[in-house]
């Protein structure tokens, strides 16, 4: 796996970063520091992974998508055009009910067509830590908790299993539909849940070409096998500063090491985000202004 130079970028004030292109960067907003390393199979085009990051005008909420559609090209090229708007649509709205809906009827003509999207979104509430969680069909984040120094996949049934982080959980919506692909049904409710993030605990998302790579014997890693990689990484102490990116960083030389000489057989994304929690700064006048005239659509978000 080729890996391109990094940069690192701050978010400012109703700011959307992403795309379907090719990306190896650190995103910092507030409380969150997020690594973003994302490879298109086929190289200087776009591919069928997807992500975006945004934050609101206060930055007290930051939301991530990553999406998983199937193509490449100039159709996944409009789909992810279609997501951008979308982001910004809703970037100032904490609750994400009626963005996940506005996606899934944004994908349905996409299904439509035989092919098939899946999705997560991840909403973060600087105010008072939590991340709120919907699943659309796509693979199952994972979750290391600082304080209790443990991985677990981040679904609701697999939280409630930890006596010890029971309290960090609360639900949201917890709808009679979930984890369908976009665009299956119309409209389509998806189970959201959130937790209440810690100091130095890290969320893994990723797409099915990170877990179905395989190794020269034809074995895919697996959710399992992308789980036992990040305890592995963490026992060795790999990760103790610059935490999101290290750990990003040492997920894919993992992955490439297993993989060796072999060829990648779909678009690899993955992303790390660390809880830094770190406070949104206190706007200046000059600042509010420039918030107030993207509100009022005065200035391009």
């Amino acid at each position: 796996m080729s890996q391109s130079a990094a940069t690192n970028h701050s978010l400012q004030c109703m700011e959307i970063v992403g795309s379907n292109r090719v990306a190896r960067e650190l995103v910092s907003g507030a409380g969150l520091d997020i690594w973003i390393d994302s490879r298109p199979l086929e190289s200087g085009s776009g591919g069928g992974d997807i992500h975006y990051v945004s934050t609101c005008g206060a930055g007290y909420v930051t939301r991530l998508v990553l999406a998983d559609v199937s193509g490449h090209g100039a159709a996944v090229d409009g789909i992810a055009q279609s997501l951008r708007k979308l982001m910004r649509k809703y970037i100032n709205m904490l609750d994400q009910t009626r963005f996940a809906i506005a996606l899934n009827h944004e994908f349905s003509e996409f299904a439509d067509a035989g092919r098939f999207a899946t999705a997560l979104i991840l909403t973060y509430f600087a105010p008072t830590n939590h991340l709120i969680v919907c699943n659309a069909g796509h693979c199952r984040p994972l979750w290391y908790s600082a304080e209790q120094s443990a991985w677990q996949v981040l679904a609701p049934e697999t939280v409630g299993e930890c006596e010890s982080l029971k309290e960090s959980k609360t639900r949201y919506h917890f709808e009679r539909l979930a984890n369908l692909p976009l665009g299956i049904l119309e409209p389509t409710d998806y189970e959201q849940f959130a937790i209440r993030l810690r100091p130095g605990d890290l969320i893994v998302l990723y797409t099915d070409g990170v877990t179905e790579s395989t190794n020269a014997a034809g074995q895919q890693l697996g959710e399992a096998g992308l789980l036992e990689m990040c305890r592995g990484i963490a026992r060795e102490g790999a990760i103790s500063e610059g935490r999101a990116a290290a750990m990003g960083q040492h997920i894919a030389a993992g992955c490439g090491q297993r993989q060796g000489q072999a060829a990648a057989a779909d678009d690899y994304s993955l992303i790390v985000v660390e809880h830094t929690a770190t406070r949104p700064p206190r706007p200046s006048l000059s600042r509010s202004m420039r918030t107030l005239a993207k509100i009022l659509g005065l200035s391009r978000v």
